[in-house]
């Protein structure tokens, strides 16, 4: 059974709902990494990210595939890194924010 459109795009947005989702998410969208990459960039518990990654993966947000002993995850469609970029332009326009650490800045990028 299908359901409005508007309902979904409200599920939709509260799978984005989570600081940890939106990190997660930032980062596969530069490229795909192994869990072991995201927990090394993201201060959060492995269970955590575990807890995390499953959320994108049953909102299909995220795809994941085995590598040898390593998981590697990559975002589900190019429309994601689209959506996060919109949604800094927007942020940026409301508000003042620093939503990026100082590592992910580059001297170029407009803010």
């Amino acid at each position: 059974m299908s359901v409005p459109l508007y309902e979904a795009k409200a599920e939709f947005f509260k799978t984005l709902g989570h600081p940890a989702r939106i990190r997660i998410l930032e980062m596969l969208s530069e490229r795909d990494h192994a869990v072991h990459e995201l927990l090394e960039r993201i201060a959060i518990e492995p269970s955590n990210l575990s807890q995390q990654l499953a959320v994108l993966r049953r909102a299909r947000l995220v795809v994941s595939r085995r590598q040898g002993g390593e998981v590697t995850y990559s975002v589900s469609a190019p429309e994601v890194r689209d959506l996060l970029l919109a949604a800094r332009r927007i942020l940026s326009g409301l508000v003042l924010v620093d939503d990026e650490p100082a590592a992910d800045r580059s001297p170029n990028r407009p803010r």
